[in-house]
């Protein structure tokens, strides 16, 4: 059975790029009945925190990416770990290390200055020296010094690695914390786990991690590197390029289902298809179709995709989305116009759930023109005009044929054109001087609430 997990580290938000690797790792389960695991990697203790982990949970959530097992958490296994490094201690396949940072520090400076590549250079692996008093040692891992490390990844393709290449990694730090590379082996070792899929900036420690399997006789997982995804400026993805929380996407008014198509097509593709169901996503996922080169992030292609999924969503749940932003808003919802039907005329023009509620304040609250639309729409003749218009709107049927047909009486009587009538009262009644069609505006915003607002607005004019 195909196996495979998420395993971020509680110490942020699960941000564009881990909710990616979480995707791509949840369909490839799904595509082949599998099981989905969420571990969470918290042995980073100055850095991990309870806030973090709850904002994996909740961004998992919101995106829907149902996990089988789990969460598991790594410090709730640490007795795994001390029994794993005691058995490679017993079996001559790690050793004590009683180097002090200074050391190393001052090892790594001469390695430099020689023009060498910084590594652990063994000092302890077979030392006979006696420890010294008063240092706390690492266990080191006892890596292959010939022969190569071969694995054939599902992206990448065959990667080849000399042992002499790697050194001797810590497997327990001197407080008897695990490392990444030697708690990410055994976790991935006791669940199971048959397909490792995960960020291209792992790729340096899978050799590592499938010599501390060999020497534990365990079966290797296939591996699955992705490629990064950049910001739209070609360079590391960034918080101005779209590098924030996933509940961030939530609280700016994307919906959860199109974040996960718009994730799903960075760097996977399908065809030529843009928009698909979770379902199809399910049916055509597949690792061979994952690009070999980094994805750019683009935010105008997510605003597109939320777009298209806005027009086709329940108008009754977008109203439940709406509401919140509405009433941050200083609206009140309950009473004005149905809300539903304000989302049906409006939804076609937004790209996000706050912008449909941008789009609909001026239902549930009257809007002060700016001065420059004052300027540009109210002039001498405007208040002698929009009386006349009074009168054909005070006592006709409030529908917006019957709207439609009383403006453009009103313009024929006066001999204007439709716009010298119609764009002072769009503004008037929205101050704003885009809009959907003004009849069809008017009809849901009701004859009392409009005549009230064209009233107070000719108080002001001059005569």
């Amino acid at each position: 059975m195909v196996r495979t997990r998420f395993a971020p580290s509680p110490t942020g938000y699960l941000h564009i790029g881990g909710a990616r690797t979480a995707l791509f790792s949840w369909a490839y389960a799904r595509r082949h009945n599998g099981k989905f695991i969420l571990r969470i990697e918290d042995t980073d203790q100055e850095r991990s925190t309870q806030q973090s982990t709850q904002a994996i949970l909740d961004g998992m959530a919101w995106l829907q990416l149902d996990y089988d097992e789990g969460p598991f958490y790594q410090m709730q296994r640490l007795q795994r770990y001390h029994e794993v490094a005691e058995q490679l201690l017993r079996n001559n396949q790690a050793y004590y290390c009683y180097a002090t940072k200074e050391e190393l520090d001052e090892m790594r400076e001469r390695q430099l200055a020689a023009g060498q590549k910084p590594r652990y250079d063994g000092r302890w692996r077979d030392s006979k020296q006696s420890p010294p008093a008063g240092v706390k040692p690492v266990i080191r891992f006892k890596n292959p010094s010939d022969g190569y490390v071969t694995f054939n990844d599902q992206i990448k393709g065959r990667i080849t690695v000399a042992n002499h290449e790697l050194d001797d990694l810590v497997l327990l730090r001197s407080d008897g914390i695990p490392t990444y590379n030697f708690s990410v082996v055994l976790d991935d070792l006791d669940m199971n786990i048959t397909h490792v899929i995960r960020g291209d900036d792992h790729v340096n420690n899978t050799p590592r991690q499938i010599n501390i399997l060999k020497v534990l006789n365990a079966p290797l997982p296939e591996y699955a590197h992705v490629p990064m995804i950049l910001g739209s400026n070609g360079e590391r993805l960034s918080k101005r390029h779209g590098a924030v929380s996933v509940m961030q996407y939530q609280e700016d008014g994307y919906l959860p289902e199109a974040v996960l198509n718009y994730l799903a097509r960075l760097g996977w593709s399908h065809g030529n298809e843009e928009i698909f169901s979770r379902e199809e996503l399910i049916e055509w996922f597949d690792l061979s179709s994952i690009s070999h080169s980094p994805a750019k992030f683009n935010p105008e292609k997510l605003h597109w995709i939320n777009q298209q999924y806005l027009k086709k969503t329940d108008n009754t749940r977008l109203a439940e989305l709406v509401v919140p932003f509405l009433n941050k808003d200083n609206c009140q919802v309950s009473g004005g116009p149905n809300l539903t039907r304000v989302i049906d005329l409006l939804k076609e023009r937004v790209n996000t759930i706050e912008e449909l509620a941008d789009a609909a304040v001026y239902f549930y609250r009257p809007l002060e023109p700016t001065d420059e639309l004052k300027a540009q729409y109210f002039n001498t003749e405007t208040k002698s005009l929009l009386t006349v218009l009074l009168g054909h709107l005070d006592n006709i049927e409030w529908t917006r044929e019957s709207i439609n047909k009383e403006i453009k009486a009103a313009a024929k009587s006066l001999d204007v054109k439709l716009p010298k009538i119609a764009m002072p009262l769009r503004v008037m009644v929205t101050g704003e001087a885009h809009t959907p069609s003004i009849d069809a505006v008017l009809e849901l915003l009701g004859r009392k609430e409009t005549l009230s607002r064209i009233n107070t607005c000719l108080a002001k004019l001059p005569d």
